[in-house]
């Protein structure tokens, strides 16, 4: 899936380059989406009196009026909102969605400044048309989501002198760096407003969560907290500058550490909290009332040793760590992650800092129990994107099915398995040119009837008490055009390409993502999102620091990765073949010490007739028909075992051995016959 840090998706939208078309743009050209069946009438239009809204938009004129009433009170003459919450996650609860209620808009990424006289929203390009639906005239809006463009805004808008107000617990570090600077030069002050005004007008935000908080099951765990707390300790005492306590802001920071899940974040099973971890004591902020009286056992809450861990109000994090940092005492804080709100508060002096804090970068490596549960996850959740793909096969040609049918059948399937906990996100399910919009997913105005004519790509994943799952697939089911064709088998050949590289010690995903762009780059194609993020067992679908992107940190053993090369024909098609794999050791020929690759654990046949073995090189087949057996001999037995006849036929149908020219390439004919016979026993005696 694409990603968040990992979200950064650069989809363009149409670009009109016949003249007459230049004429009318100013006006008209936001009626027009990279969606043809998109009509007018489902996007807003200012420039008419009264101003046309569709019933998609919002009104806000008395939101807006409400949080003006409070600016003079904070000597603020602008007020930014972005969309994010207190602990800078990617999935935000209702309650959170800020940006949402002043604005109405329901997508995932964007800033909004109100001033005395105007609002303003910025987004990128996967959202305008969004923005166009369901925005009102009371905003403006500017096709653009960098920093700079607001800062530049905010400039030639607001006098100087002037203070511009934000909510410090939703900037990161960096952010609030990226703003007060250039603001600072520009002679405007950007100032923490402690108490947010938008939750003040917002009369009938939901309440904060109540669910109790849960600890995983045994079977899932091979390191207990208490492994975990003194893994941390140990780094800490071993650091040259000596810090005395580990403040962890990020959601599944705390939840890692202590094995604990809640469900506070849609599609991510995290609670509210931050940890403050010192060599004697551990303080857990949290609402107490969720934490029952078997969890508290569990996390010694009634003891005061260096094991046993303080339970304090969610709420008083900011004023005890201002506490704290008036003794001698050095806090390190990974800055990815630390909002302002919580960074003002410490004394330079008495900071460590680094990108991610210990705890992110020790929970990236996954334990030996932690990879065989993912992986387990990974052959249940196969089972349901199987079922899928053979009920479209059987479904499609009668033009029954469309987008929304299919992401609802395939969540369906995956409630059924072993361990379900629900979806690891929204799907996307994406049919002709709504694919070619990489983050699309369906809604009642955009779905889409699926169409032997078209090709389907499917993004999905899934939620196991075991493990996290992420995997895209892309199929026809009619006759593909020879540049689709020719399209997807490049996007496969940079799959395998990454997937079979074999790199030393200490490479960083951003030096070989190349690999899976290679075969599109040479014949002028390309894609415009990231290659791969990690994921978690039962935890986020887009883990942090793992991956291909720059700020991700070396690739280690045990390390769980997306590959996800992709090509998206602009109003036409999308191709994505996304796959989890795991950073494991590689055999050498000459036996070079701890060489590492990857190992394939999304275990889906791709879509057979989309494949053109004469473009792939003889490795990349071998690896293909390895892949294929793979599937078999992991995938099939569990078929066999949850009785599905017509799914275990399908697999063998679309995992034979491939052909190039004469020669039939396989990675061991033997092997894929033992496995051919294994499976067929297995039929025989379950069936």
């Amino acid at each position: 899936m694409g990603e968040s840090g990992w979200c950064r998706w650069a989809v363009p939208l149409w670009m009109f380059t016949l003249a007459g078309f230049l004429q009318l743009s100013a006006s008209y050209s936001v009626k027009h989406s990279a969606l043809s069946d998109f009509h007018d009438s489902s996007v807003r239009n200012c420039t008419v009196v009264p101003p046309y809204l569709p019933p998609t938009t919002v009104n806000t004129t008395k939101r807006l009026a409400d949080l003006r009433l409070l600016m003079p009170a904070h000597n603020v003459s602008a007020y930014i909102i972005p969309a994010t919450d207190a602990h800078l996650s990617e999935y935000i609860a209702v309650r959170d969605k800020r940006l949402t209620w002043i604005t109405g808009f329901t997508g995932t990424a964007g800033t909004a400044v109100v001033t005395n006289t105007k609002a303003v929203f910025w987004t990128d390009s996967r959202y305008w048309i969004q923005a166009e639906r369901q925005v009102d005239c009371n905003w403006d809006l500017i096709r653009d989501s960098y920093v700079s463009s607001i800062v530049d805004w905010l400039i030639r808008e607001i006098p100087e002198g002037q203070q511009i107000g934000v909510d410090p617990f939703l900037f990161s570090i960096d952010t609030w760096n990226s703003y007060y600077h250039p603001l600072e030069q520009a002679k405007q002050t950007l100032i923490s407003v402690p108490q947010n005004l938008v939750d003040e007008v917002w009369t009938e935000r939901p309440p904060p969560p109540s669910e109790a908080i849960e600890r995983l099951p045994d079977y899932v765990i091979e390191r207990s907290w208490q492994d975990k707390v003194e893994e941390i300790r140990k780094q800490m005492m071993e650091d040259a500058y000596k810090p005395t306590a580990v403040l962890l802001s990020a959601l599944d920071e705390t939840a890692w550490l202590f094995n604990l899940r809640g469900s506070d974040i849609p599609y991510n099973p995290f609670f509210f909290s931050y940890t403050l971890l010192t060599l004697d004591e551990i303080w857990l902020f949290v609402d107490p009332s969720r934490v029952t009286a078997e969890i508290k056992e569990y996390l010694n809450a009634s003891c005061f040793q260096s094991h046993c861990i303080q339970i304090l109000e969610y709420s008083t994090v900011k004023s005890y760590i201002g506490r704290y940092v008036t003794g001698n005492v050095k806090v390190w804080i990974g800055t990815e992650y630390t909002t302002y709100g919580l960074y003002e508060v410490i004394p330079k002096e008495k900071l460590l800092t680094s990108a991610y804090s210990p705890v992110l970068v020790t929970k990236s490596v996954k334990d030996q129990t932690e990879q065989k549960v993912l992986k387990d996850a990974h052959v249940r959740d196969a089972v349901a994107v199987i079922q899928l793909l053979v009920w479209l096969e059987k479904s499609v040609p009668k033009g029954t099915e469309d987008e929304l049918s299919a992401a609802h059948f395939v969540d369906q399937k995956r409630s059924a398995q072993k361990h379900f906990r629900g979806p690891s996100f929204e799907s996307i399910s994406a049919s002709g040119p709504n694919a070619a919009l990489a983050h699309y997913s369906p809604n009642n105005e955009t779905n889409r009837k699926l169409s032997v004519d078209e090709m389907y790509m499917i993004d999905s994943g899934g939620q196991y008490l075991d493990g996290t799952t992420d995997i895209t697939r892309t199929v026809h089911w009619g006759v593909p055009s020879d540049f689709q064709r020719e399209a997807f088998t490049r996007v496969l050949m940079g799959n395998i390409d990454l997937s079979r590289l074999i790199f030393p010690p200490g490479t960083s995903g951003r030096n070989v993502e190349v690999l899976a762009r290679r075969a599109l780059w040479e014949v002028g194609l390309n894609y415009g999102h990231g290659t791969g993020h990690g994921i978690g067992n039962y935890f986020s679908v887009h883990e942090w620091p793992v991956g291909f992107q720059s700020n991700n940190i070396a690739l280690q053993a045990g390390m769980f990765t997306s590959i996800e090369p992709g090509y998206y024909q602009e109003n036409d098609f999308g191709i994505r073949i996304e796959d989890v794999a795991v950073v494991v050791k590689a055999d050498t020929k000459f036996g070079g010490k701890h060489y590492l690759t990857f190992e394939t654990v999304s275990l889906v046949p791709y879509d057979r007739k989309l494949i053109n073995t004469a473009l792939m090189s003889r490795e990349q087949i071998e690896w293909l028909d390895a892949y294929c057996q793979k599937i078999r001999s992991e995938v099939v037995p569990e078929l066999v075992r949850q009785g599905l006849k017509e799914e275990h036929s399908w697999v063998m149908k679309h995992t034979e051995p491939f052909v190039s020219g004469s020669i039939l390439a396989t990675a061991s004919s033997l092997t894929l016959t033992a496995a051919l016979l294994s499976s067929t026993l297995l039929q025989r005696l379950l069936f």
